[in-house]
């Protein structure tokens, strides 16, 4: 009578519903909107941004200031081949640049430096916040968005926002200030050349921010998709033995090339507009240097000007077209990050439990009365009603069995117990209060709760089987383990409980199992949640398991889901559920005797006929 979990609505590519072909709809790209939040994330750090900012703006325009010395250079050894150069003059315009360009050198390396640690630490912030926006955030949205997909978020769009804040602020500051520090040089130098190196370059800043807004929705279309695989990755390696245990193979990479398609065909186009930017500033740059080494040459021929205003204007003219290319770098990273940024806030946006912080906190004994008032529950992103009318009571000590057809509603039961989901109608009590008047944490404390699909982290034994409970002794963590039968297998583990479960350390399902129970021993909270907790152990382990169990259970209220309908024999009260709502209630024998729906379940385990229901 395994009950499957309900199925999920289509989850690639984020939260929501509704776009075609079950794609989730989301709101529309804001580029400023998004920087705008990033930026406030650093505000702390406004300051430091700032100082970075000059240090830039300072290194820059020291490197700007250089080929106005060398023009100086160039004239004093122009002017000196035809009587004596004034060689200590030279001398000290060579010094004068080492400071200029040692200092800028010094300037961008402690700007470089402050911008890291800036966004290094907004990175920290943010992933922080993930965290903890993820145990505040309603257990639907996780049914209705691809783990790999949060995964992505935390991981590739977080760091995407540090680097480009990181690398291109600082670069763009830069760029935009030798940009018009060498177009005032220029100015001051020589208009006519300015201008024939200005008109070269009109052009390009035109098709620059063309080319911008085309490529905005491919690199929003980047990062969604990256999502999209990362999530089905994650999902095909979760679940490969299944994967080939079906021979699933070649859906599962039809299914991956499919969105490794979109994926390569959206970083195609956002990489391949974004990069017709850096080419074409340099052809504007090449063009302006060209234009003026013409006009210049026929300036210099005519006598307006000196060689060394020539040898001055050549280097503004780098000094100028250089940072195009960097600029068009800039906007292109810049846009990147606002297309990740965006998904990372949307996940920060999104709607969150109801706050309890002004619930007061839980005190007292437990007695374990539990009371199922008219219940009515359906999924927020189903219209389908799942528990129409539900009421039961649960006295205290007793072992309530659930039991019921596939779908019935059993698992949703348990959940909204533990407030998993908040009810549509209807009311559940403990000890005559409402749980809906509790803290999450408080009502959470009250259950030990066991599930069908285990749990185990990266840690040792000890690690998995203490879990979140303080004060652990060794002898009652022996003890849990050997009341399901598992402590035998732990001693021969290299090291003992101290043994690191990792992908090395080979434990069967049935194993996993019994660690799970063994921990919720462990916990020895006042009420039991068993969701089918002995379906992945064999007959043997399980009567030994029964009967840690069965000790555990004794003067506790105990909810138990149980597939195999002769581990519930002896409930003292058996609730049969059908389409959601109770259809039997009473002991084994006195539903046995009734020759009902429970019957039927119960004697199709010792038949082939198929189940009813």
């Amino acid at each position: 009578m395994a009950e499957e979990k309900r199925p999920s609505p289509p989850r690639r590519g984020g939260p929501g519903h509704g776009g075609p072909g079950g794609r989730p709809v989301e709101k529309a790209d804001d580029f400023g909107g998004t920087w705008k939040k990033l930026l406030e994330r650093v505000r702390i750090w406004w300051p430091w941004m700032i100082l970075a900012v000059l240090f830039s703006a300072g290194g820059t325009v020291l490197t700007i200031l250089g080929p106005d010395k060398i023009k100086e250079m160039t004239g004093l050894i122009a002017r000196g081949m035809l009587t004596e150069i004034d060689m200590a003059a030279v001398g000290r315009i060579g010094r004068t640049l080492v400071i200029y360009y040692g200092t800028g050198v010094a300037l961008s390396m402690v700007q470089q430096l402050i911008m890291s640690e800036v966004t290094h630490r907004m990175a920290q912030g943010l992933r922080r916040d993930i965290s903890r926006k993820i145990n505040r955030l309603p257990m639907d949205y996780f049914h209705r968005t691809a783990t790999g997909d949060i995964l992505s978020r935390v991981t590739n769009d977080v760091d995407t926002c540090a680097s480009t804040l990181s690398q291109s602020v600082g670069g763009l500051v830069s760029s935009v200030t030798l940009f018009l520090g060498a177009l005032l040089m220029m100015l001051l130098t020589n208009v006519i050349l300015t201008l024939t190196a200005v008109a070269a370059t009109i052009l390009g800043f035109g098709l620059m921010f063309s080319i911008m807004g085309r490529s905005r929705k491919y690199f929003t279309r980047q990062q969604k998709a990256l999502g999209v695989v990362n999530g089905q990755v994650e999902e095909i390696y979760s679940g490969h033995t299944v994967v080939k245990a079906f021979s699933g193979e070649e859906a599962a990479l039809r299914e991956f090339r499919k969105a490794n398609d979109e994926l390569r065909e959206s970083g195609f186009r956002a990489s391949c507009l974004g990069g017709l930017m850096g080419p074409l500033m340099g052809f504007m740059g090449n063009l302006g240097y060209a234009a003026v080494c013409v006009v210049g040459a026929a300036m210099t021929m005519s006598g307006r000007i000196g060689f060394e205003v020539i040898v001055a204007f050549i280097l503004y003219v780098r000094y100028f077209s250089q940072p195009l290319n960097q600029i068009a770098q800039a906007f292109q990273n810049l846009q990147s990050a606002a297309a990740a940024g965006e998904r990372v806030f949307r996940f920060l946006e999104a709607e969150e439990m109801e706050p309890e912080t002004e619930k007061t906190p839980r005190q007292g004994p437990v007695e374990g009365l539990v009371e199922f008032d008219h219940l009515r529950f359906g999924y927020p992103d189903s219209e389908k009603t799942v528990i129409h009318d539900f009421s039961a009571v649960a006295k205290p000590g007793q072992k309530i069995a659930i039991v019921g057809p596939t779908g019935a509603g059993k698992t949703t039961l348990v959940n909204l117990l533990m407030r998993f989901y908040e009810l549509k109608g209807g009311e559940i009590r403990v000890d005559g209060v409402s749980i809906a008047d509790m803290r999450r944490e408080d009502v959470h404390a009250l259950f030990c709760m066991v599930l069908q699909d285990t749990w185990l982290f990266e840690g040792t034994v000890r690690e998995n089987l203490v879990y979140c409970t303080q004060g652990v002794s060794d002898e009652k963590m022996r003890a849990a383990a050997r009341a399901v039968g598992l402590d035998h297998f732990i001693r021969t583990l290299p090291k003992g409980y101290d043994t690191v479960l990792t992908d090395q350390v080979s434990l069967s399902q049935g194993q996993k199992q019994q660690l799970t129970i063994a921990r919720a021993m462990i916990a020895d909270r006042p009420m039991l949640i068993l969701d089918e907790a002995t379906s992945s152990v064999d007959t043997r382990t399980e009567l030994k398991i029964q009967a840690a169990m069965d000790a555990l259970m004794e003067s506790r209220t105990s909810f138990v889901i149980a597939h195999r309908l002769s581990t519930i024999r002896d409930a003292d009260l058996i609730l049969v559920m059908r389409e959601g709502d109770i259809v039997e209630s009473g002991t084994h024998e006195e539903l046995l005797a009734k020759g009902g729906f429970y019957a039927t379940l119960y004697n199709s385990q010792f038949e082939d006929a198929p189940l009813a229901g």
